[in-house]
């Protein structure tokens, strides 16, 4: 990525984004009703190094709403973080103790989480439009990592999401489970979403999800 026409400013959306008039309207329900909670787009989750740190950038689809819309942090309070941040600290990409809290001790190794949707959407669910108004930040998260290497799309959205705000068709990368594409100067990998409901019902196994990162964290090294 050209660290020159990086802009950080772009890449975080502002806490009160007007752009998509459903999601705006769903933040603002949940702010009425849980106060207390983020409520707002979730930044992307960075190393202590900073983005000149980050080799691997790894997209979900959008925060959940007991998850990461409650907490401010990208899989931190649901299923999902629980089986992610361990595979993460299992493979050396992250370190401490995740306790599904923004303040425990977890950090990331070289690694940046983000979401393709950065609000939380009613059922878990964005729209075509909200997914493409929210990829102006992901374009400008991925320009904003000058040493960026591979990409982890998680689930079939993040990865056409990816694909598209890196200026390739999807038809040209399709996504698959275990998929490993060349893009440009990057590699995308890409993995079932890490979801109880994957989970449970098999469509996603941990030593699949396993061997994914085993062969990112591999391919990292080289």
């Amino acid at each position: 990525m050209n660290a020159i026409t990086a802009d950080p400013a772009r890449a975080e959306p502002p806490r009160d984004c007007p752009r998509c008039p459903r999601l705006v309207a769903f933040r603002e329900e949940w702010r009425d009703r849980e106060p207390s909670w983020f409520n707002a787009p979730v930044p992307t989750f960075l190393p202590p190094e900073g983005p000149h740190a980050v080799k691997l950038l790894i997209v979900g689809l959008a925060p959940g709403v007991r998850g990461a819309n409650r907490t401010g942090r990208p899989f931190t309070g649901d299923y999902a973080g629980d089986l992610l941040y361990s595979t993460m600290i299992a493979q050396g990409l992250a370190r401490g103790r995740f306790e599904a809290r923004p303040d425990d001790s977890l950090e990331l190794i070289g690694t940046a989480i983000t979401n393709a949707v950065r609000c939380v959407p009613p059922q878990n669910k964005p729209v075509g439009a909200e997914i493409a108004t929210c990829r102006n930040f992901l374009t400008a998260t991925i320009e904003n990592f000058a040493n960026l290497g591979a990409v982890l799309s998680l689930g079939t959205i993040a990865h056409q999401s990816v694909v598209r705000a890196l200026g390739e068709r999807v038809a040209a990368y399709p996504f698959r489970h275990g998929g490993r594409q060349t893009i440009g100067a990057l590699t995308l990998f890409s993995s079932y979403h890490c979801s109880r409901y994957n989970t449970n019902t098999g469509v996603l196994t941990e030593d699949m999800f396993v061997s994914v990162f085993r062969e990112i964290a591999g391919f990292l090294a080289e």
